[in-house]
């Protein structure tokens, strides 16, 4: 994802002068093209997240675009107040870019793990928060920021992250992207576990379960639209984010659905698969926590047929 970011970014800044990159000390190679071609517009901040979200505050205000990039956890979590006060309060149309978002650095450890940073910055007015599926979808999602006109956080993944697309998607901030039909169950799921989402979806189809995949990768502003359909026409929803179990995708489509249910019928059930409430206090990769924390496709297949079954179907007297 990060390659694909790199290189999308540069494409962009030869159809526009007005992009500037602030880095937080990381990406020095990965972005050497970008500032052989524009070295004005290249600034390392250093180890100083909140100084770098301050600078772009300040592009944003002198007419630039500006784009932050660095790990995850520290763009977010440490600069909470800058991205608050600088960045949302002013409506500045700064692109907030988490490299690495959840367990992608897992093996760096617990100062790397970033499952709360989707729940923090959703808590905030005017910023859009936006985690592409794949390399593909990167590059859709970096051409939707740098028009929008309010801040975005875009969430990725590392490197070499399993394909969903075969190319460039119709991408739009709010709008979700289906990845497979189905009619019993749809999975809304958000960022780079979206691989691990649909080989779930592929092996609940072959139990039987018409299964949909939506790519959804926006999870402010949510696609009411889309949740709407969904949630009366499947018998199951279920979200799935590499992400904490509180405040993520689970927790607005959950915000969603208590307030739509106060004016109309709902008919399919919820549920919300991602890190549950705790820290990992072992040492492993990515593959590793993932497993730790029952996000592998085989755990995500489990659960949803886990809850299928004793929703739906033992009602029936069926069983798997």
């Amino acid at each position: 994802m990060r390659n694909a970011f790199a290189d999308e970014l540069l494409k962009q800044s030869k159809l526009r002068d007005d992009i500037v990159l602030v880095t937080g000390d990381i990406g020095n190679r990965l972005f050497d093209p970008f500032k052989e071609a524009i070295p004005n517009n290249f600034y390392n901040a250093g180890v100083a997240e909140a100084n770098a979200i301050g600078m772009a505050a300040g592009l944003s205000m002198g007419g630039f675009k500006p784009i932050v990039y660095t790990i995850a956890t520290f763009v977010t979590a440490r600069c909470f107040e800058q991205i608050k006060v600088d960045v949302c309060y002013n409506g500045n149309p700064v692109i907030i870019v988490g490299v690495g978002g959840g367990f992608s650095y897992a093996g760096n450890g617990a100062t790397h793990h970033s499952f709360e940073d989707i729940a923090i910055l959703r808590s905030l007015p005017e910023i859009s928060i936006v985690a592409p599926a794949d390399s593909y979808e990167v590059r859709g999602a970096l051409r939707a920021a740098l028009k929008h006109d309010k801040p975005v956080y875009l969430r990725l993944g590392k490197k070499n992250e399993p394909l969903v697309h075969d190319s460039v998607p119709n991408f739009s901030i709010g709008k979700s992207i289906r990845l497979k039909k189905g009619n019993e169950v749809c999975i809304l799921s958000t960022g780079n576990i979206t691989p691990e989402a649909m080989a779930a979806a592929e092996m609940l189809e072959t139990e039987g379960i018409s299964t949909e995949l939506m790519s959804f990768h926006t999870i402010k502003p949510l696609d009411r639209e889309y949740l709407e359909e969904a949630f009366n026409n499947f018998r199951l929803v279920v979200t799935v984010e590499e992400h904490g179990i509180i405040g993520g995708l689970g927790g607005a489509v959950s915000e969603w659905k208590a307030a739509e249910e106060l004016r109309s019928e709902i008919t399919a059930k919820l549920l919300s698969v991602g890190a549950k409430d705790s820290f990992m206090h072992r040492s492993g990769n990515q593959t590793y926590a993932r497993k730790h924390f029952g996000l592998d496709s085989e755990s995500i297949r489990s659960r949803i047929t886990e809850v299928y079954e004793k929703t739906y179907l033992s009602e029936l007297g069926v069983s798997f």
